[in-house]
């Protein structure tokens, strides 16, 4: 039995390298039970043009169900959408959905992108949050809480907030402030409906040495009765199942025994 998925992914349509067609055969050379297409959903900002998906996916449903029909029989495929806190589109007629926070509003109405690069978090904090690095994670954390509270399938990076905060730390991840905000966020998702994901993708383009989220957020979700699920965010047909490994040692050190997988009959726990 296929233990593991790979079903946060993104191509050509979006902000990925490759084209769905070429991430599907990665994921199937890989021997996963299930390959996910999971563009990011279209916001209605204006440089984000280019980085997401159209408002209009009819391509992109269309090229998901063609692989699908493709791929019958040797491997699943699944028709999935990340969405954004600024979407303006609904994840409503998806197999599946992935929640995630990436931008916060600034004074002047400007959007900041917490993942973009180290520059624009510093920017953030410092405009927006008079330099206040546990500030902008609270706020951060909120974004997070109205994603989660959606319900969606997989809660996406939970703490993505901290990609850049390893080098020069803008706040501290062990104060008591900022571990408030954080597990606030993780008690807004639903555990018997939401997975939480273990994310290796900034792990993969060399901004991070360890997966999404911290070891203490995974021993609350398991203290909570959550179910967790191995992802690559993978943006290349290269990083299709990266730092897998990583990631179950991750989950087993958190009390995890066994992880989900996604597939067509929905999701499985299988042995990490």
């Amino acid at each position: 039995m296929r233990k593991f998925c790979s079903v946060h992914t993104h191509s050509l349509m979006c902000d990925g390298k490759n084209t769905l067609a070429e991430m599907a055969r990665a994921a199937c050379e890989a021997g996963v039970a299930s390959f996910g297409a999971s563009g990011h959903s279209h916001t209605p900002i204006p440089e984000d043009a280019g980085c997401v998906l159209p408002a209009d996916m009819t391509a992109y449903r269309g090229e998901v169900l063609r692989l699908r029909a493709e791929y019958a029989g040797r491997m699943d495929v699944l028709l999935g959408i990340e969405l954004d806190n600024c979407a303006d589109v609904s994840p409503e007629g998806f197999d599946y959905w992935i929640g995630s926070a990436h931008r916060l509003k600034g004074p002047e109405g400007q959007f900041y992108t917490v993942d973009w690069d180290a520059e624009t978090l510093a920017a953030c904090c410092e405009t927006a949050f008079s330099g206040d690095g546990c500030a902008m994670a609270e706020r951060y954390y909120e974004e997070v809480c109205r994603m989660a509270a959606m319900g969606p399938t997989i809660l996406g990076h939970i703490d993505l907030i901290t990609k850049f905060n390893e080098g020069t730390p803008l706040f501290d991840e062990d104060s008591p402030r900022y571990r408030a905000a954080a597990l606030a966020a993780l008690h807004a998702a639903d555990p018997q409906a939401t997975l939480l994901e273990i994310n290796t993708g900034a792990m993969s383009r060399g901004y991070r040495h360890t997966p999404y989220p911290a070891l203490f957020l995974l021993e609350e979700w398991r203290t909570m009765g959550g179910r967790v699920i191995l992802t690559a965010d993978a943006h290349s047909a290269a990083a299709i199942v990266f730092g897998y490994d990583r990631a179950a040692a991750l989950a087993r050190a958190a009390g995890f025994g066994c992880s989900a997988v996604l597939t067509a009959a929905g999701a499985e726990e299988r042995p990490l």
